[in-house]
């Protein structure tokens, strides 16, 4: 009896052993919460829990490599940590993953402690689920019953109007007898001698008609003239594009720097359209939309990803396999701004040499409204746009108040040097200025400077 005893005890704590061995096999000694924090802080640039990105899937990824590849905890431990290391050591199923995904290195993370491993594992077996998140474009409970009660309002009130309507013309119809009752024959006299037509009304007073016809030709001149000075200006203009592209969530909530994108303006006369492959550096990784705070009123999580999906579809990009399909697609970008052929706009000359002077000049003139970006003095507040829009006139004379107005650092080495003889007859030619120098002193109202 005490023998059988002493075996069902040993029985009992093989089995714990064996139970806890697997608990911690398989994660469940971490912690899921800490985990999840540290699988966003390391892991989502290439992974995600049910989808491949660079790397594949992570949920489940315990059991799977262990059926896969027969290897245990401590495998993974090495693998995370030093991956590379792991490979070099000539490990089979180490080698066996890189050559799966493209043979694509993954991160080395010496950094993880051994339960920081453990926490991201146990959240990887058992992620925390999250509650269903509120449809904010469903229509409120009973919407559609309210639908057809409006409508029977509406219907209601034109009848009224109508009704109101023909009651006031049978009133006048009425009105109009019983004036033409009441007339004696003195006023029937006097109706025969009021003028009856425009003919005899224009020889009567012809003198007042003349004046009148003068000045309405003026006013006609004037509004033909001033309607052809605005031709080509559309401040304002914000067309739809054919991909959904907001500067707010790119430059200002994310601070991406505008020449990240158009490089071309820093160094070269125009500001390109950005290259879909410049949006594919960091959208190969962000195929979907997580930031709840960002969305505009109107729009989902499911339009975001729709739009990111164009993004793919344009640059024949496959986020299953990872890899490029070679089926592109152009997109149709509808411009913006764009200079008349006969106008020379370098864009390099205004952010390069003019940088600071126009930033200066800009937030002197609106202290309540000043710029970080030389960009944003003729393109206006662009990072708070969802839709850009021409945020100026973009006229002549626009161009030259700027030139009139913009004060020329001349202590800069350029300036100083190239001016070093010009330096103090500008100060003696424009000493109402105080000495202050300003575009146009050095010759920004050259005709040939933008016209040629």
């Amino acid at each position: 009896m005490i023998s059988w005893r002493k075996h069902y005890k040993k029985t009992l704590i093989a089995i714990g052993l064996l139970l806890s061995t697997s608990a911690s096999f398989y994660g469940q000694d971490g912690d899921p919460k800490n985990g999840e924090k540290l699988f966003k802080a390391n892991c989502t640039a290439c992974h995600a829990l049910d989808k491949q990105v660079i790397g594949p899937p992570l949920k489940g990824v315990v059991e799977r490599v262990k059926t896969e590849g027969g290897v245990d905890r401590d495998w993974l431990h090495k693998w995370i940590k030093d991956n590379k290391a792991l490979r070099a050591s000539g490990d089979k199923y180490a080698n066996e993953i890189f050559e799966k995904y493209n043979k694509t290195e993954m991160l080395q993370f010496p950094n993880l402690t051994e339960k920081d491993i453990d926490d991201i594992l146990a959240f990887t077996t058992n992620p925390p689920v999250e509650p269903p998140k509120e449809d904010k474009a469903a229509p409120a409970p009973g919407a559609d019953a309210a639908a057809p009660a409006d409508k029977s309002t509406t219907n209601i009130v034109i009848i009224s109007l109508l009704a109101i309507a023909g009651l006031l013309v049978w009133i006048l119809l009425k009105l109009r007898q019983l004036v033409k009752l009441g007339q004696s024959e003195e006023l029937t006299g006097l109706n025969e001698t009021r003028v009856r037509s425009f003919k005899e009304m224009y020889e009567k007073f012809h003198y007042v008609g003349k004046g009148i016809i003068a000045v309405l030709a003026i006013l006609a001149a004037y509004g033909v003239w001033n309607w052809l000075m605005w031709i080509g200006v559309y401040k304002g203009y914000k067309p739809e594009q054919p991909i959904y592209f907001s500067h707010k969530i790119h430059a200002g909530e994310q601070k991406i720097d505008c020449q990240l994108c158009h490089s071309s303006a820093k160094y070269g006369k125009v500001s390109e359209i950005p290259s879909m492959n410049v949006c594919m550096n960091c959208h190969r990784t962000i195929s979907e939309y997580n930031a709840d705070h960002y969305m505009e009123p109107g729009k989902d999580k499911a339009f975001y990803d729709g739009e990111i999906q164009k993004i793919y579809a344009a640059t024949g990009w496959d986020p299953a396999k990872q890899q490029y399909t070679g089926k592109t697609q152009p997109v149709e970008w509808t411009r913006i701004h764009n200079m008349p052929d006969f106008v020379y706009f370098n864009h390099s000359q205004h952010v390069i040499a003019g940088e600071q002077a126009i930033i200066n000049s800009f937030n002197k003139k609106n202290p309540n409204n000043k710029i970080d970006v030389v960009c944003k003095a003729c393109h206006g507040k662009i990072d708070t746009m969802n839709v850009v829009q021409m945020a100026n006139d973009f006229t002549m004379g626009w161009c030259i108040e700027c030139h009139r107005t913009t004060e020329v650092d001349m202590n800069n080495g350029y300036n100083k040097e190239y001016f070093k003889n010009l330096h103090d007859k500008l100060k003696k030619q424009y000493p109402q200025d105080g000495g202050k120098i300003t575009v146009d002193a050095i010759g920004g109202l050259e005709c040939g400077k933008c016209h040629y």
